[in-house]
């Protein structure tokens, strides 16, 4: 790993200059941390009590490993006051890139929240309940009333867990051992009085001789807010600039608008001196006149900003269940089991009609008087928004039951104490989705067929033989819908008799046994050497369901409802594992050698589906003095391809090209990478020099024809932890990483295809489709973007992060209280991903400091993108200050954003990030950081053992860094990182009975 030192200086400075402030109290420090580097001094164990830290299967007396693990605490949880995990471990320096988050509409709206470590791509984070396996990774369908702690392991962990542990692991741990039980709710509303939310939960525990039982109910509620709400995304504001004009906004929109954009017969475009016309407010759409239509302008295009969402409402309701029951002296039955029930949704603007999406205006409607046919393949193009079928939306009702029991206990082997645990787990998770909005295109397409006057004089549906539409000819049941007034009068009825809903169902099953041991072998000069063994098998299934007005037509790239289309899926695979740790204690109490450990790692799977891998850690710690620990970890990772990598269903699309290799083409007619271009040097590609996006179609590899393999790496962790002495209730950590992948899995964006297939990499070409002859030659039809094995991604940073325990201390002779101060902090000094080996030029995006937005060509680079953006800003920071006296509590906690750019990534290869800006003419624009404070306040009134809290987040109401509509699916800005709702207020109360 090579780092620079003047980076790296910087990198300290920032993080001591944070933590000197925080230390201070100063307000404008922005200071707030919940996560607390593991472990301060003050916090070691008294006790010799063996214990499992996240990262390794060793039991060990040992807090300080070499395993670099943030820890967060039950307290700091409440102290957040958020009713869900998501918010809380996403706001961890370590994540970053792209994750969902119920901010997240467009691209989103089912609820979930997940993480996103070291940036890869939350199917690269391994997400843990208690060491074990989960069904899926969202974090909040786990109930937080069962959670005592989270432990964050930010390194990889392929040789202790298994695939996907590349990034890091999450690993909650839940609350035992309660006694008595307790009521909580909790209210909260923004600065803007709407986002409301409501809570409820629960709690109550028994602990005796023979075992011990826990369990409890939640609910939650979050009321949705509309993007119209907020200054920053009521428009849709583009950004544009050119070689000869620097960038500047304009409000945007879509070319997709009510009075339609229609695109004229060559024979009438001099007659209104453009190609493309919209209708006049009162226009006579039946009539072709300059009276009736006017040029289609920038003035034209429809806002729809205002109409989405930037919060999704959610419902949840939590149960759940944790025992132990003590079989015999050494012996032990265990079981826990959570059950969630989640209701959330999107909405959308109004649905998009035109012959991109598979609707065709016939030449013989009655109502055409422009004589020629709009279907997007023989004829012209027409776009309509469908105001009157009301906006688009999907509701989704997901369940989730995770199981894990079996038996756990001692035994005595060869002289020395070993742990074993018969383990089976079971996870089940379902969804509804229910989808409106979207009309019938089949139904609309006979409405706009063929039509005239019947021998009475209506207009009737069928084809017309000299000008009447004889009754043998008239299609029953069917109303003429004018194609080029769809939003007016009766049409709007027609259209919203089209959107009829669509139910579709999808389930996903994991079956999970395994056995664990660990415990001693023999001892050495430096301690114990100690083993953890184990074995398991996994299964994984899923299956969906499409309802078949939305199953996707893979010739056309359409379905009956003309967007959101998609099909059936169903796969799975099994793995079979046996993994292997070793800890060896080498020095002990001896000149700068207090202690000298190496651990050894191992772990064998074999799956169903690709094969075997093998994949090994080597970890060491070292202590040269009592008050410093260098630790340092070298391990293999690999990701398997899951279910859908491999079965994914074909989803419909809409990327945005940046360029087109095929523009001003004279070559070859049969050259397959410009299949149906004309060659006569005159072709340019419409939807490129418009910025409009094409149609694509996602789905896993089998559906494409592509064979699929793991993604393999290494990933590497050299550190320290100072706990001086001089210094009781400090600690301290550095540690600077790496972490490479090979062969990573990934949905190949449509701008990388395109431009494989011209390098001569022809097994790309068979996925693009352009139009043949005709008005729209050579444009292209649709991109198939299956998943792949394609490139290589190469990250490395530096963490640094302090926790402060100040002393007992008074002023003027009164106890002022008890204050901590911490810090976390993360300086992302690469992220270098290579798209696409082979392409001439430069492929290698340097995404370290960049927000990559929607449509760039740098958009496949980001792991598993989610609302079609990835932000990779170099510095994130955490920090927290912390006041208890009595029955006080106080918090005030930081999350900092560093500065970032949005455009090129490699301004030397001319490679623009905007789509909007011209290839030839890179531009970026700078933007700087976000700071966002939370303050929190707690109260207890132990004679009748209530606690009140109370806090503000956001308290200075900080606003999200404008990135414009043409750079993200999301209101102008990144939901992932960046709050939306602005100051809100929260309160909370719980009794304890």
């Amino acid at each position: 790993m090579n780092l620079d030192t003047n980076k790296l200086s910087s990198a300290v400075r920032l993080a001591l200059t944070l933590g000197a402030v925080a230390t201070a109290g100063v307000a404008g420090s922005a200071m707030a941390q919940d996560t607390t580097t593991t472990p301060p001094s003050s916090t070691k164990a008294k006790e010799l009590q063996t214990i499992v830290v996240t990262g390794s299967r060793i039991r060990r007396v040992d807090i300080e490993t070499s395993n670099p693990v943030i820890s967060i605490s039950r307290q700091a949880i409440q102290s957040t006051g958020s009713p869900t995990l998501g918010s809380v471990i996403q706001a961890i320096p370590a994540n970053t890139g792209s994750f969902a988050n119920p901010q997240t509409n467009n691209g989103g709206g089912t609820g979930a929240s997940t993480v996103n470590l070291r940036g890869l791509g939350s199917n690269r984070t391994l997400v843990l309940l208690n060491g074990n396996r989960i069904i899926n990774n969202d974090l909040n369908s786990i109930p937080t009333s069962m959670v005592e702690s989270v432990e964050v392991l930010s390194d990889g962990a392929s040789a202790i867990y298994g695939a996907d542990a590349i990034g890091g692991v999450v690993n909650i741990i839940t609350r035992r051992n309660y006694q008595g039980a307790e009521f909580s709710t909790d209210y909260g509303i923004s600065d803007h009085s709407d986002g409301a939310r409501q809570g409820y939960s629960f709690t109550f525990g028994q602990s005796g001789d023979k075992g011990s039982i826990m369990g409890g109910i939640q609910y939650n509620k979050q009321d949705a807010i509309l993007a119209g709400n907020r200054s920053f995304s009521k428009n849709s504001v583009s950004l544009t600039g050119s070689t000869n004009t620097p960038p500047y906004q304009y409000v945007g929109g879509s070319t997709f608008n009510p009075a339609e954009n229609i695109q004229l017969p060559t024979a009438m475009q001099s007659t209104f001196g453009c190609s493309r016309v919209s209708l006049n407010p009162g226009g006579n759409s039946q009539v072709v006149s300059t009276a009736n239509y006017h040029c289609f302008g920038n003035s034209d295009k429809f806002n729809y900003a205002p109409l989405n969402l930037i919060m999704t409402p959610q419902e949840r309701t939590y149960a759940w269940l944790s025992g132990d029951y003590h079989l015999s002296d050494n012996v032990d039955a265990y079981l826990q089991f959570y059950h969630t029930k989640a209701s959330s949704a999107f909405q959308l603007a109004p649905a998009l009609l035109g012959s991109l999406y598979g609707a065709s205006i016939s030449a013989q409607s009655y109502y055409n008087p422009f004589g020629v046919a709009y279907n997007g393949v023989n004829g012209l193009d027409f776009r309509a928004r469908l105001t009157g079928a009301g906006n688009r939306f999907a509701q989704y009702g997901t369940t989730t039951d995770q199981l894990f029991t079996g038996l756990k206990g001692s035994l005595q082997l060869l002289g020395h104490d070993w742990d074993w645990n018969l383990g089976l787990g079971y996870g089940h998770t379902s969804q509804v989705t229910i989808t409106g909005g979207l009309p019938n295109v089949q139904t609309l397409n006979q409405e706009m067929g063929p039509s005239g006057l019947d021998a009475a004089g209506n207009v009737v549906c069928g084809v017309p033989v000299a000008g009447v539409v004889p009754t043998a000819n008239i299609i029953s049941g069917c109303i003429p819908l004018n194609g080029f007034a769809v939003n007016d009068g009766a049409n709007a009825a027609l259209l919203r008799a089209a959107a009829a809903e669509a139910v579709s169902n999808a389930y996903s099953l994991q079956r999970y046994e395994h056995f664990d041991a660990n415990g001693a072998l023999f001892d050495l000069p430096g301690g114990t050497v100690r083993l953890a063994v184990g074995a398991d098998y996994r299964q994984e299934y899923s299956n969906s369901i499409v309802d078949p007005v939305l199953l996707l037509n893979p010739a056309t790239g359409n379905c009956t409802l003309g967007s959101q289309c998609s099909a059936n899926l169903q796969g799975g695979y099994n793995v079979k594992e046996a993994y292997g740790e070793l800890f060896v204690p080498i020095l002990k109490d001896l000149p700068f050698a207090k202690s000298l450990n190496v651990t050894l790692g191992d772990r064998y799977s074999k799956y169903s589906t690709f094969g075997n891998t093998n994949n090994t850690k080597l970890a060491f710690e070292w202590r040269p003095i009592n008050d410093l620990l260098l630790r340092g970890t070298v391990t293999t990772v690999f990701r398997a391809p899951t279910v859908g990598d491999v079965y994914g269903s074909p989803v419909s699309s809409a990327p945005k090209l940046s360029s087109d290799p095929c523009n001003g083409y004279t070559g070859s007619p049969v050259d397959p990478a410009c299949v149906n271009v004309p060659t006569n040097g005159t072709f340019v590609n419409n939807d490129v020099a418009t910025g409009q996006q094409i149609k694509a179609v996602n789905s896993g590899s089998a559906y494409a024809g592509f064979p699929l393999g793991a993604e393999k790496g290494k990933s590497f962790d050299w550190g320290l932890v100072y706990d001086p002495s001089w210094l009781p209730g400090f600690s301290t950590s550095l540690d600077f990483w790496r972490v490479y992948l090979n062969n990573t899995i990934t949905s190949v964006g449509a701008q990388t295809i395109l431009d494989l297939c011209s390098a001569g990499q022809t097994q790309y070409c068979p996925l693009i489709t352009r139009f043949g002859p005709g008005p729209n030659q050579g444009q292209i039809a649709q991109i198939l973007q299956p998943t792949v094995n394609l490139g290589r991604t190469d990250t490395s940073g530096v963490d640094f992060g302090f926790r402060y325990n100040l002393p007992q201390f008074d002023v003027m002779g009164v106890d002022p209280g008890h204050f901590t101060v911490g810090l976390n902090s993360t300086y992302l000094s690469k992220f270098d991903v290579q798209t696409a080996p082979g392409l001439p030029g430069n492929s290698v995006y340097h995404m370290a400091g960049h927000f990559l937005p929607f449509g760039s060509a740098a958009q496949g680079a980001c792991p598993t993108s989610v609302g079609g953006i990835c932000l990779f800003s170099r510095w994130r920071a955490q920090a927290n200050i912390g006041w208890t006296m009595g029955p006080w509590e106080a918090s005030w906690r930081m999350r900092y954003i560093g500065k970032f750019r949005l455009g090129s990534t490699d301004p030397s290869q001319g490679m623009s990030a905007i789509p909007s800006f011209a290839a030839n003419n890179p531009q970026e624009l700078d933007f700087g950081s976000t700071t966002y404070n939370d303050v929190s306040l707690a109260y207890e009134i132990q004679p009748i053992n209530t606690k009140i809290q109370v806090g503000i987040n956001n308290v200075f109401n900080k606003q999200p860094p404008f990135l414009y509509a043409n750079n993200t699916l999301n209101a102008n800005t990144d939901p992932a990182d960046f709050d939306l709702i602005g100051r809100y207020y929260w309160g909370r109360v719980t009794v304890k009975f």
